[in-house]
């Protein structure tokens, strides 16, 4: 049986998969040599900061831009060659709202239908169905002016899966959001993964992905730095808690040289130094007692990305 990082030749073939991908625009090299694999019933997140490359990874699958070099198929058929029969598979939300304001919300679902051929019988009880499922249907006949950032939100998702995607691709899906709004879309995507939907996720909340994703990659420059669980990723890179110690740095500075007989990495940030502990270490504890503020605390997703892509603001 295949494994989830595909080193096996016998297991089940990946929904997508990508090899070598690079893209360069102008001199600036966005996407490094990328490796991505989405195995059936999976939900794949991509993390980085922006502009690692997820967008333009998702867009060059889109076919809306094309790659310098690298290798990509979908359900088995290389792109761009089959580019066209693969889009009729794909489901998308993506991170801008793209819907017609001068339709109303049924429309919106019929319309887009008919991109895919699908009977409009077939499309109206697709369409009810979804407006069901997203809690919409008494929204149907509303504009789309009309409507809450949140719904309008719920109907891209319900616009994604009109055609019964086999891989359902989403781009910052609750961008935007009160947490309510949110928490509803999680708990629709949880329901669409356990009923074995593929996915390829990207996202800035480390809930979200902590949520919904089975496998990881956290992308940066261009290219892979790390990738696994999203509960495993972080016990192996990381450890299993987090220490933050605030004081003088001449005494973080101390106390961070005294910490070579215990399994911990250590980070510093000013007056502050974040303890990675990967095994309890009674001498970390006696040797923060003086300190007046001290946090621990489980590591997080959001921790190890903060590690690994830097603290500091990025503007692109």
């Amino acid at each position: 049986m295949r494994s989830q990082t595909g080193n096996n030749l016998d297991g089940p073939r990946p929904v997508l998969q990508i090899t070598g991908l690079k893209k360069r625009f102008g001199k600036r090299q966005v996407l490094k040599g990328l490796d991505i694999a989405v195995y059936p019933g999976q939900c794949l997140a991509l993390l980085g900061p922006n502009g690692a490359g997820k967008t333009t990874t998702i867009r060059i699958v889109l076919g809306l831009v094309v790659a310098t070099s690298g290798k990509i198929s979908v359900f088995g058929m290389p792109l761009p060659k089959y580019l066209r029969r693969v889009k009729y598979q794909i489901g998308v939300v993506p991170q801008m709202d793209n819907l017609d304001p001068d339709l109303s919300v049924l429309e919106n679902l019929l319309i887009y239908a008919r991109y895919f051929r699908i009977k409009h019988a077939t499309a109206r009880e697709r369409a009810r169905e979804l407006l069901s499922f997203f809690a919409l249907h008494n929204r149907k006949d509303e504009i789309i002016q009309n409507l809450s950032g949140g719904q309008r939100r719920r109907l891209l998702l319900a616009r994604a899966l009109i055609n019964k995607p086999r891989l359902l691709i989403l781009d910052e899906p609750t961008i935007g959001l009160d947490p309510q709004a949110r928490l509803l879309i999680w708990e629709r995507l949880k329901h669409l993964r356990e009923m074995g939907t593929t996915m390829l996720l990207t996202s800035h909340y480390m809930e979200e992905v902590a949520r919904l994703a089975t496998r990881v990659i956290i992308i940066d420059h261009g290219k892979s730095i790390a990738r696994g669980g999203p509960v495993d990723i972080v016990e192996k890179m990381l450890g299993t808690e987090i220490m933050e110690i605030y004081g003088p740095e001449e005494k973080l500075s101390i106390l961070q040289q005294a910490l070579n007989n215990c399994n911990v990495t250590a980070e510093r940030v000013k007056d502050r130094l974040y303890v990675y502990i990967k095994q309890s270490c009674p001498e970390l504890d006696n040797a923060t007692k003086d300190f007046p503020t001290v946090v621990k605390r489980p590591a997080t997703l959001e921790d190890l990305f903060l590690k690994l892509t830097g603290r500091k603001l990025r503007e692109t």
